[in-house]
């Protein structure tokens, strides 16, 4: 059985045109755009100092992050009702369907996520900002 090949893909091959949300920036690494076929999907995720993101969820896909630096304060939930920070060292597990949004308690750094998805195409579904009708976004 002959093996395949290793890849290294440098930040100069990340690529900012995969789906994204609100106040923050994705880009995808491992992904068919630079020969890569997988059964999953990995790529950084940055949110700005003071800035967080929409309301969205990830479809059928399950999402695996390492908090690679600053700190994340996500919310979650029917009505967004639950909230932990995450911190540069921590994992954090995103189940399918769940809808979150994530926010940069800092005014000073950004936070950035590594972020590996279990499917190969990113998935990401936009919610209206009042889809938690009454909640302090």
């Amino acid at each position: 059985m002959p093996y395949r090949s290793i890849r290294v893909v440098g930040p100069e091959q990340f690529d900012s045109g995969t789906a994204q949300t609100p106040g923050s920036l994705r880009l995808a690494a491992i992904h068919s755009g630079v020969g890569i076929e997988s059964p999953i999907w990995g790529g950084l995720f940055r949110v700005e100092p003071g800035a967080r993101t929409g309301i969205h969820h990830h479809g059928e896909q399950d999402t695996i992050v390492y908090v690679l630096s600053g700190a994340s304060y996500v919310r979650w939930g029917e009505v967004g009702e639950f909230s932990a920070t995450a911190h540069a060292g921590d994992f954090l597990f995103v189940p399918a369907w769940l809808p979150h949004m994530e926010i940069n308690p800092s005014n000073q750094v950004p936070f950035e996520w590594v972020v590996v998805r279990s499917t190969s195409k990113p998935i990401v579904v936009n919610l209206p900002d009042d889809f938690w009708p009454g909640a302090d976004h």
